[in-house]
């Protein structure tokens, strides 16, 4: 047991900052950035050696969105009272991210598949590009971003399961019960400032 915590310290570290980083999206705090960047920046040599390249490329992703994400919600409160509150995404960025989602799936599919050597192109492309338009909407707030990410952390926790990363594999099982969780937390709090404005 302690040979196989020694072998894989960096994916369970990883796994942990993880666990820190959704526990903060659930409660809406700023600390999700920062946890959400230390977890991403390994997960970058974890997936590196796992053959994972889009989900490698995704992490990278995640660093500079952690940036933004970090002065976007920091920029809303310097800015004015209203902190940035949680909202429903508006029709026509759905029908964007839609075609943009399917864009983004086959390039980087064709991408893995053609130039990798890559065993799952095409579900590292769509837990890839599934994770890319999610973590935007979580910059803007937009609770259906939960959604998305219910689907991309099962389908990832069975990538992972198949590649053997073990650790990997129960940390998106518990992200996505916790996409749950954190739906409901939203929705609640979308359902609070109706009351508050009614």
């Amino acid at each position: 047991m302690l040979d196989w915590v020694e072998n894989n310290w960096l994916e369970i570290f990883g796994a942990a900052t993880g666990l820190l980083y959704i526990y903060f999206s659930i409660k809406q705090n700023i600390l999700l950035w920062i946890t959400g960047l230390i977890s991403c920046s390994v997960y970058i040599i974890v997936f590196f050696n796992s053959q994972f390249y889009a989900d490698m490329a995704l992490q990278l992703y995640y660093v500079v969105i952690s940036i933004y994400g970090w002065f976007y919600w920091s920029d809303t409160k310097s800015k004015s009272k209203e902190v940035l509150k949680v909202s429903k995404t508006p029709q026509r960025e759905i029908l964007i991210l839609s075609i943009l989602s399917v864009f983004i799936f086959f390039i980087i599919g064709f991408f893995l598949d053609k130039l990798t050597d890559s065993t799952i192109p095409f579900g590292d492309s769509l837990t890839t590009t599934l994770g890319i338009i999610a973590t935007w909407m979580l910059a803007k707030k937009y609770i259906e971003q939960w959604l998305i990410w219910i689907i991309a952390d099962f389908i990832a926790a069975g990538l992972y399961f198949y590649k053997e990363l073990y650790p990997t594999t129960i940390l998106y099982i518990i992200f996505a019960v916790m996409a749950f969780i954190g739906y409901f937390q939203w929705k609640k709090s979308i359902t609070n400032e109706q009351t508050k404005t009614a």
